[in-house]
């Protein structure tokens, strides 16, 4: 054994996207910090598709961006593609997309780590937690090194003894070309935590000269190019011109993806090969992402449908291998051979890179608190895959928030929680500490009941405050903040102070047939993202306003604190299924109660009046009839 003579503050295992924005989020707070990853030259890494955002996805990236984050400024300097998604819609669901450069992101992210004060990175295998009574102390790699620290991150993504399906062939591995880790998972058992097991796929890469885009529809990208990131000037490391410089500057155009489809005959050879996928034939029991289905799934779920749409999509400006988006697999390579050649347009196509499917250990995140802390293993956090999600956005997500709620621990900190209604990246974490998941989680608008006020174009407006008190957002990119927040309130204030004919030109641009470039408007300079917040403030008053109602309402609850230490199980009145939840979950107040599956209106009714009742409400029994005297919901 080796102990290294530096003891850091805070170690994340991992570089994947969530290890990245912990890692980052750490060190930007000041505080000592330890990335150990597998691979130095997989950081950052785009395992699936090189595209970042898309609908409630794009939401994520942007509040990352907010919160001090490097998702969005590394999107907009390798992104080779971008297009603004449902602009014929509201805007509470209209979400940005990039298809990025691959190998570009990867490298840059990379480079933002090696040049980020206060980071140091190392390359090992993690195999053991160290642990004093499930209280962490560091880390393990399988060469007997160990690293110490009070706080360690997990974000172990599909690694945790991960098993690759390719038809009939096995073998171990997180993703291709890379080994599984073997011995985490035992150590987090021996801690206490539960485990289950999930699976996630991918599609073939083909060659591009075999493509005949000729037959294809080509999907140019959005002119200019919606952005990601609010900060346009690249504070960090400007010296250095691959870094500061984006993709489109260099290339001087985007690159178009193209759509194309099946046909009845990838439909009638999956049919007649059904028995060759492990996801039919028995050898995957783990269940899969629901909204991004394989097209094995497509064909048997959606029968009646005899074509399905395929994206194909460029990786990188200095590779030809295309993305074969929609068409996710895990038949034999020989079949997937066949199955590729009967999509329109890929008559001839090579496959540079097979699909496969992957299995892997999961923690059930429901033993986490709302901080992405294990309840039973202080000094634990965990974020990304290993807390059961799917995708690059929710991943990141919850390592920025694991990074920055692991250096507050450090610096003996209450922990920073995003509510519901403050931001997308609330909604996520809530969700997988509340309710947890049977199967990878994804983000959607609709799982957002305040998606009005929680807009990505007002990302920056939401939460830059709460990132700059934080430590993780600085003063340079606070102060771009605070510049275009008092250009809104100015123009605001301008348009009501102007009157035609007895009305303001705010009133005027309330009415749904009046847009702002039609008002006879002084100063014609003001940016587009100020005009943008203006005219939505305005159009959407009504709904906004009562929106915020809705808020302050839900506000009521969740500011009743349940306390810590309630023993469910004493409590007569409530189902058994609500007492078994509760005791599991350990919700921190009446509203995350609410959201529990399996908790009625009448069980947090009854916690409600215990709690007013009683300053302890282990000491006596609820009296007989309450329950049935609640009023219900």
């Amino acid at each position: 054994m080796f102990v290294h003579p530096r003891t850091f503050e805070v170690i994340v295992v991992g570089g994947g996207h969530a290890g990245v924005e912990a890692a980052l989020a750490s060190a930007r707070m000041g505080v000592d910090t330890l990335m150990l990853a597998l691979n130095m030259d997989t950081i950052g890494q785009m395992s699936c598709n090189p595209a970042i955002g898309g609908l409630a996805k794009g939401h994520l990236a942007r509040e990352i961006d907010a919160m001090g984050g490097e998702m969005g400024i590394n999107t907009d300097r390798s992104g080779l593609h971008f297009r603004m998604l449902n602009l014929s819609k509201g805007p509470s669901v209209r979400a940005p997309r990039a298809q990025c450069d691959k190998k570009a992101y990867q490298f840059r992210m990379k480079w933002i780590c090696e040049r980020q004060p206060h980071l140091t990175l190392i390359q090992g295998e993690v195999h053991r937690v160290l642990h004093r009574e499930r209280r962490v102390y560091g880390v393990e790699t399988r060469m007997g090194a160990q690293y110490h620290a009070p706080t360690v991150v997990l974000t172990t993504g599909t690694f945790l003894r991960g098993l690759m399906h390719i038809g009939t062939d096995r073998s171990s591995g997180g993703r291709s070309g890379e080994s599984a880790v073997s011995g985490l998972s035992g150590s987090l058992g021996e801690m206490g935590l539960e485990l289950g097991r999930l699976k996630t796929g991918t599609p073939p890469r083909l060659l591009r000269k075999s493509i005949d885009f000729s037959v294809l529809e080509a999907q140019p990208g959005d002119e200019p190019p919606p952005r990601f990131s609010y900060w346009t000037d690249p504070v960090f490391h400007v010296e250095h011109s691959s870094g500061s410089s984006s993709i489109l500057e260099r290339l001087g155009r985007q690159m178009p993806c193209h759509v194309s489809s099946t046909t009845p005959e990838t439909g009638r050879l999956i049919e007649e090969n059904l028995h060759l996928s492990p996801m039919y034939n028995g050898r995957v029991e783990s269940a899969g992402p629901r909204y991004c289905p394989s097209i094995e799934d497509k064909v048997v779920r959606f029968p009646d449908r005899k074509t399905h749409r395929i994206f194909l999509e460029p990786e990188g400006i200095e590779t030809d291998e295309y993305y074969m988006n929609g068409f996710s697999t895990c038949l034999p390579y020989e079949l997937q051979i066949r199955l590729v050649r009967t999509v329109r347009g890929c008559e001839n196509a090579e496959i540079l890179r097979p699909a496969y499917a992957v299995e892997y250990d999961f923690v059930l995140p429901v033993q986490l608190d709302a901080s992405l802390e294990a309840r039973e293993c202080p000094g634990l956090f965990l974020a990304g895959q290993i807390n059961g999600t799917s995708g690059y956005e929710e991943a990141a997500a919850q390592g920025l928030m694991a990074g920055i709620n692991a250096a507050r621990r450090v610096r003996q900190e209450d922990p920073l929680i995003l509510g519901r209604n403050e931001a997308y990246i609330g909604v996520l974490i809530d969700d997988l500490v509340t309710k947890g998941t049977t199967e990878p989680y994804r983000m959607f608008t609709s799982r957002a009941e305040y998606r009005l006020l929680l807009r990505q174009d007002n990302a920056d407006s939401r939460l830059c405050p709460v990132a700059h008190r934080a430590g993780v957002l600085d003063r340079t990119r606070f102060e771009i903040f605070q510049r275009k927040e008092e250009a809104i309130r100015k123009e605001l204030a301008r348009l009501e102070s102007i009157r035609h004919n007895g009305q303001s030109l705010a009133q005027r641009l309330r009415r749904p047939d009046v847009h702002y470039d039609q008002l006879d408007r002084r100063d014609r300079s003001l940016p587009s993202e100020v005009v943008e917040q203006v005219e939505i403030a305005l159009k959407y008053e009504g709904y906004i306003t009562r929106q915020e109602e809705e808020v302050r309402r839900f506000h009521r609850l969740e500011s009743l604190r349940i306390p810590s230490g309630i023993d469910y199980a004493l409590i007569r009145g409530l189902s058994n299924e609500a007492r078994e939840k509760l005791q599991q979950v350990r919700p921190g107040t009446l509203g995350q109660a609410s959201r529990i599956s399996g908790v009625s209106p009448s069980d947090v009714g009854l916690l409600m009046v215990i709690m007013k009742r009683d300053r302890n409400p282990l000491d006596r029994d609820v009296p007989r009839g309450t329950r049935e005297r609640l009023p219900r919901a």
